[in-house]
């Protein structure tokens, strides 16, 4: 981790980094559980959100010139109508929550405190902005699909030693074209959620 440089943008900052950023998400949700055969023409369309908000933030883990680690956040009152549907029909103020967005590591560099250093960050970013709760989604694929890796292991144990709990109510859905197929398709999104 000593090697690895941190760098903050926040709003229209991260289009400095935006074809880094979007890279790296075509790179890492390539694999499983999205599965993601993603465009740069896309990201630079969903990270968009993230220039428009001024209160948001993109933290970027660099070795060298290196992009190796991503991960974004800006408050849910900013974000998009997919992250806010299921906590305005649940009837939650979506203006006291804070929105992770991705957290992406490439792996070679993952298990070095990567992953713990993005929580932390972004958990100050809502701190920062005076919002008192955290949440992010997952996709849910299948158990039994069959791109799903023999040893993989899901960070739920991970996202609950950082005091993050599934909420199965809140639930969305989002679009996009998994590797080898012909069109797009809706993905089930599990929300996960911290008061600070």
């Amino acid at each position: 981790m000593a090697e690895v440089r941190i760098e903050l943008l926040r709003g229209a900052q991260i289009a400095t980094q935006l074809d880094a950023l979007a890279a790296l998400r075509i790179a890492v949700f390539r694999e499983w559980p999205y599965l993601y055969e993603g465009t740069i023409e896309y990201e630079k369309k969903y990270l968009g959100t993230y220039l428009r908000s001024p209160r948001s933030l993109a933290i970027l883990a660099w070795d060298g010139q290196h992009c190796i680690g991503a991960s974004t956040v800006l408050p849910l009152a900013d974000a998009e109508p997919q992250a806010q549907a299921p906590f305005l029909a649940a009837g939650l103020p979506i203006d006291r929550i804070d929105y992770f967005g991705e957290s992406v590591i490439l792996r070679p560099w993952r298990g070095i405190g990567l992953g713990v250093k993005f929580f932390e960050l972004r958990e100050a970013h809502a701190r920062e902005q005076g919002l008192s709760t955290c949440a992010f989604c997952a996709v849910e694929r299948p158990s039994d699909h069959p791109s799903r890796p023999v040893d993989y292991t899901p960070n739920d144990a991970f996202w609950n030693r950082r005091g993050y709990r599934k909420e199965p109510a809140l639930r969305t859905r989002y679009d996009w074209l998994d590797v080898g197929d012909a069109q797009s398709s809706a993905k089930p999104m599990n929300f996960w959620m911290r008061d600070l």
